[in-house]
C-alpha cells in the first residue's frame, strides 16, 4: 500500500480556499480547482515507489489483479479527484464509448494534433462521471420539459428570447430540445450578447428559480451558454448526496467541494460558458435531448457499514465509510485495486495514518483493514 502525493491542477475556476481549508493549508490566492488520485498521465500520484503510472506499468496484474486487467487493460480504470469550484464549469457533455472510439479514431485520420485547440477527442474513451457533495454543492444537470423551461424563459420578458419560448410550446420534446439549443448556439454573436446581458438583468431582479443563471452571468457575461443554461435543471446537493453523468446529459458544476470519480478519459464537448473551442455539430451529435430527473443519489448501507453510490458503470465503483469512535476495524480486501481518501476525522489504513484530503493506493488482493474516527472514501472497480 501506497501513500499518495497529489497534484492540485489550478483551472481559472477553482476555488482559492476550499482545497487548502480541507488538508489545514495556507491558502496561496490562486485557485486550487482539484486534486488528481490516480495514474491519469496528465498528473499521475506519486508514491514512494515512483509515479503511480510507472508502478503499474512494471507490473499491472499485480498491481491490478487478473480480473481488472483482462477487462479493463493495464490500466487504472478511474480517476479520483476532490474538486473545488469557485465558479462555474463549461457547459459540457460527453461521449458514449462508441462515440469515443469513432470520433478519437476520425480525428487520428485526419491528422488533428492531440494537442489543438479545437480536437474533441483526446482517447477512444467514454468519460462517465459521479459526483459526491462534501459541502453544499451547485450544479446542472440534464435537460428540462420544455414547457418548464419555456416558463423559465418567458418570465424574463425578453423579447429575443420569445422565438424560443415559442418552440418550445410548439415542439415535441426531443425537437424542441434539439431546435432551441442549435438555434442558441448558432445566433450571431452580437446579438446573443445583447439578449444574455438582458436576461442576467432580469433573472437577478426575479431571483428565486432564476438567482442561479443571473450568478452564471457574472461570471460569463455575454455567454451564449447562460441561455442554454436555462434549459437545464439547477440541483443543489447537501454534503454525502450526489449525482451521476451518463454518457450525452449536458451538465456543468457551479460552487461546492466534492468527491469526484470518472472512467480515466478527457474527452469533453463544449456548449458553453467558456472561451475554449465549441464544436456544433460534434456536440448535437452527442447531446441526448431528453428531459427528465436528475437523480440525486444517496448511499445505500450495508451490513458492514459500508454506503455505496450505485451506478450503472464498471470502470468505478464510489463508496464510504462514516467512523464513529471506537468502533472495531473494517476489512476492505479487494481482489481489484483501490484508492481510500479521508475527507474528515482521522483514519487508519495499514500502518498509514490519514487526515483530511489523504490518500493511499491500495494493490489488489492486499491486505487491507480501516479503523478511526472520520470519514472515508473508497474507490474501485467492478469486474
Amino acid at each position: 500500500m501506497d501513500r499518495l502525493d497529489n497534484t492540485v491542477r489550478p483551472y481559472a475556476w477553482g476555488s482559492t480556499t476550499a482545497i487548502p481549508l480541507l488538508l489545514g493549508a495556507e491558502p496561496t490566492g490562486e485557485p486550487q480547482a482539484e486534486m488528481w488520485m490516480g495514474a491519469h498521465p496528465g498528473a499521475p500520484s506519486r508514491t514512494p515507489r515512483g509515479p503511480l503510472t510507472e508502478v503499474i506499468d512494471a507490473d499491472p496484474e499485480g498491481e491490478l489483479g487478473t480480473e481488472a486487467v483482462a477487462r479493463f487493460g493495464p490500466r487504472l480504470p478511474f480517476l479520483l479527484k476532490i474538486l473545488a469550484a469557485g465558479a462555474p464549469l463549461s457547459l459540457q457533455v460527453h461521449p458514449d464509448l462508441t462515440q469515443a472510439r469513432e470520433g478519437y479514431e476520425d480525428e487520428e485520420r485526419r491528422g488533428v494534433p492531440i494537442d489543438a485547440p479545437h480536437r474533441n477527442y483526446k482517447d477512444a474513451n467514454h468519460k462517465p462521471e459521479l459526483i459526491c457533495a462534501l459541502t453544499e454543492f451547485d450544479g446542472l444537470c440534464g435537460f428540462r420539459a420544455p414547457l418548464e423551461a419555456a416558463e423559465l424563459l418567458s418570465a424574463l420578458e425578453v423579447d429575443s428570447l420569445k422565438p424560443y419560448v415559442d418552440l418550445l410550446h410548439a415542439r415535441p420534446e426531443e425537437a424542441a430540445l434539439r431546435e432551441v439549443l442549435t438555434a442558441v448556439l448558432t445566433a450571431d454573436p452580437e446579438a446573443m450578447a445583447t439578449t444574455v446581458t438582458e436576461a442576467a438583468a432580469a433573472c437577478a431582479r426575479l431571483g428565486g428559480a432564476h438567482a442561479p443563471y443571473a450568478g452564471i452571468a457574472h461570471h460569463y457575461p455575454g455567454d451564449r451558454g447562460v441561455i442554454a443554461a436555462m434549459l437545464l435543471h439547477h440541483v443543489r446537493l447537501q454534503p454525502g448526496e450526489a449525482l451521476f453523468l451518463g454518457a450525452g446529459v449536458p451538465h456543468a458544476y457551479l460552487n461546492g467541494l466534492g468527491v469526484e470519480i470518472m472512467a480515466n478519459s478527457d474527452n469533453v464537448l463544449r456548449c458553453g460558458l467558456t472561451p475554449k473551442h465549441i464544436d456544433v455539430p460534434e456536440l448535437l451529435r452527442i447531446v441526448r435531448f431528453e428531459a427528465g430527473d436528475p437523480g440525486v443519489l444517496r448511499p445505500e448501507a450495508s451490513r458492514d457499514g459500508e454506503e455505496v453510490y450505485e451506478t450503472p458503470i464498471d470502470e468505478f465503483r464510489l463508496s464510504r465509510y462514516v467512523l464513529p469512535e471506537g468502533a472495531p476495524a473494517h476489512d476492505l480486501t479487494l481482489r481489484t485495486p483501490q484508492i481510500l481518501l479521508c475527507t474528515a476525522g482521522s483514519v487508519r489504513t495499514g500502518d498509514h495514518p490519514l487526515g483530511p484530503g489523504e490518500s493511499v493506493f491500495v494493490p489488489a488482493g492486499e491486505k487491507l483493514e480501516v479503523s478511526g474516527n472520520g470519514t472515508v472514501f473508497r474507490a474501485t472497480v467492478i469486474t
